[in-house]
């Protein structure tokens, strides 16, 4: 049964890779075909991290206050390491406030 399940999850990825090559063959034209896939990877991305963002740090409310530090910084031009370092301070600053609260 083992050997059913690889081939068949070898079966959908090569049909995911070779599909979108046998149909579209011709260059997108459609703008909003082309914005469309243009946004995929990021939707998927932010899928994927968004709920591990949250629980990563041990408590919901230091990775929102994470998430929060980010989003601005992000948002005003700062690079990842600032970024990264940022978040984490407030999630070290919010986890020893909530040990000191109780």
């Amino acid at each position: 049964m083992i050997y059913l399940y690889i081939l068949t999850m070898a079966l959908t990825t090569y049909l995911i890779r070779v599909l979108p090559l046998t149909i579209f063959r011709k260059p997108i034209k459609s703008r909003f075909i082309r914005s469309f896939l243009h946004y995929v990877p990021y939707c998927c991305l932010t899928a994927m991290t968004f709920p591990s963002i949250l629980s990563s740090a041990g408590s919901v409310l230091s990775g929102g206050a994470a998430l929060v530090v980010a989003v601005i910084l992000a948002y005003r031009g700062k690079g990842l390491m600032v970024v990264a370092l940022s978040s984490s301070a407030a999630v070290l600053v919010t986890q020893g406030l909530m040990s000191l609260i109780g």
